[in-house]
């Protein structure tokens, strides 16, 4: 029987392990991080350069223990007497890595008698914005390893998928095409690394021309990233590989790649916004999720991207705290 609890706030035990990192939090209803502990895979992954799902399967299984003791010893927190409820990340995510946090959280559950819920990231911004929350509806932009998506939210409980990707998803892409520029990985992954490579000192005006990136599913509410590293790889393979390319070279390469890969969600945002408008859907708010979200160059764009939108108010643009 889940016990019920009066005068205090519930505290909740959440896990996740939607892709390579395990993790383990405790947090309260009063919107307070009690612990939040990130067991990162990189070591594992770095030889294949980005994620293989079967080993990192094997890691979150090996990991979550480590993560949900550490995470209760940190908030000072006694699972049977302290902790209220368990919470796991749903989705979107790598379906056998999203199982390893699933099984988990429902087998604690079980075992102690707490209710258990399933959360999804597009909900995200509703618990990382606490003074100003997003209004419904809004669209939310989930932007992963594994996953890009463009959501239509309408409630807690409904949402619409407005475009997808066919292929493969933009985190993705950002690591194939980090792994083919031979960019060392920083502690964040291959992404943050592509990312930190693009930011050195270095004038655009000094970097070589390169032929244009593609622009796939022009006008469509659709992404396509695989033709963008395709494009990287093709290149470097004429060049008989990236190391016969010198620095210019892969610095263009890179800022050409990020440019096209960013300018896509700013294309399909922006039809994204008609679509809403020519069905009669007041949208006020832009949410921001997912790994590829704390890139800094993606940020500054999306503000100029919304600043420049036509429309009687402007569109407030959210994004989850870099650490989250």
């Amino acid at each position: 029987m889940f016990k019920f609890i009066r005068n205090r706030h519930f505290t909740v035990l959440a896990l996740e392990s939607s892709a390579d990192d395990s993790c383990a939090a405790v947090v309260s209803s009063a919107r307070r991080i009690l612990s939040n502990v990130v067991i990162k895979q990189n070591n594992i992954h770095q030889v294949y350069g980005g994620i293989h799902p079967l080993h990192a399967i094997h890691g979150h299984q090996q990991n979550i223990p480590i993560a949900v003791k550490r995470a209760l010893a940190d908030a000072n927190c006694d699972i049977r007497k302290d902790i209220d409820g368990i919470a796991f990340t749903r989705g979107p995510g790598i379906a056998g890595c999203l199982s390893v946090s699933a099984n988990a959280a429902k087998s604690l559950a079980a075992a102690l008698g707490l209710p258990l819920v399933g959360q999804a990231h597009a909900l995200t911004p509703l618990l990382t914005s606490y003074h100003n929350p997003p209004r419904f509806p809004f669209l939310t932009l989930l932007i992963s390893g594994g996953h890009t998506l463009l959501l239509l939210a309408k409630s807690p409980t409904s949402f619409r998928i407005l475009a997808t990707t066919p292929d493969e998803s933009i985190g993705r892409a950002f690591d194939k095409v980090s792994r083919h520029l031979g960019i060392p990985w920083t502690s964040l992954g291959p992404g943050s690394a592509l990312e930190q490579f693009c930011a050195q000192p270095f004038e655009d005006a000094k970097l070589p021309q390169l032929p244009p990136y593609p622009r796939p599913f022009r006008g469509q509410l659709a992404f396509s990233y695989s033709s963008l590293h395709s494009y990287v790889e093709r290149y470097i393979d004429s060049k008989g590989g990236a190391e016969n390319l010198d620095l210019s070279t892969r610095l263009a390469l890179a800022r050409g790649f990020q440019a096209a890969a960013v300018g896509q969600l700013e294309e399909k945002l922006l039809l994204a916004l008609k679509w809403c408008r020519g069905n009669g859907v007041r949208v006020q708010d832009l949410v921001v999720s997912g790994g590829v979200a704390s890139n800094s160059f993606l940020r500054e764009r999306l503000a100029t991207c919304l600043s420049n939108v036509d429309i009687d108010s402007p569109i407030a643009l959210s994004f989850p705290p870099p650490e989250l």
